[in-house]
C-alpha cells in the first residue's frame, strides 16, 4: 500500500527524482568552487583541431613498449617547446601501453610535429601522429 502512495505522489509531481546531470541548480556552484571560472570550448568554433585547456595536444600511437619519456622528448622537441609528455604504463609489465600524448604551447608547433613525424619510425616502429582533440563536423 505504501508503494502505491509513493507512486501516486510521484504521479502528482510531489516527489520528482531525476538521475544524471544537466538538471541541477547551478547557483551554488560559485560557492562550491570558490568563484572559479572554467574555460569552455567556443561553440562557434569551426570543425578541426581544438586546443586543450593548457595547449595543443597530439596523440602518438604504435609507440614501442620500451620507449622512455626522453625518447619521445628527443624526437618531438625539434618542432617546438614541449610542455608535457604523458605516457601510460601497463601496471603488470611496467612497459608503455603503446601510445603517448605530447603537449605544445602553440598550434603551429603541434602541426609541424604531426606533418613531420606521422608515418616515421621511432625506436624501429612506425608511429602514427594526429590531434588528440578535434571538434567534429556538424551533422546535417
Amino acid at each position: 500500500m505504501a508503494d502505491d502512495m509513493d507512486h501516486d505522489d510521484r504521479a502528482q509531481g510531489v516527489d520528482k527524482r531525476r538521475k544524471g546531470r544537466g538538471h541541477r541548480d547551478t547557483t551554488e556552484w560559485a560557492d562550491r568552487y570558490g568563484g572559479a571560472r572554467f574555460k569552455e570550448l567556443d561553440p562557434n568554433a569551426k570543425p578541426g583541431p581544438t586546443a586543450s585547456v593548457e595547449g595543443w595536444v597530439i596523440f602518438i600511437t604504435n609507440v614501442n613498449e620500451e620507449a622512455q619519456e626522453e625518447d619521445i622528448h628527443e624526437a618531438f622537441a625539434e618542432f617546438g617547446d614541449v610542455k608535457n609528455i604523458y605516457m601510460n604504463l601497463d601496471r603488470q609489465t611496467g612497459f608503455v601501453k603503446g601510445y603517448a600524448l605530447v603537449e605544445y604551447k602553440g598550434q603551429k608547433e603541434a602541426q609541424a610535429a604531426i606533418n613531420e613525424m606521422n608515418g616515421n619510425k621511432l625506436l624501429e616502429q612506425t608511429i602514427q601522429v594526429d590531434w588528440a582533440f578535434r571538434k567534429p563536423q556538424r551533422r546535417r
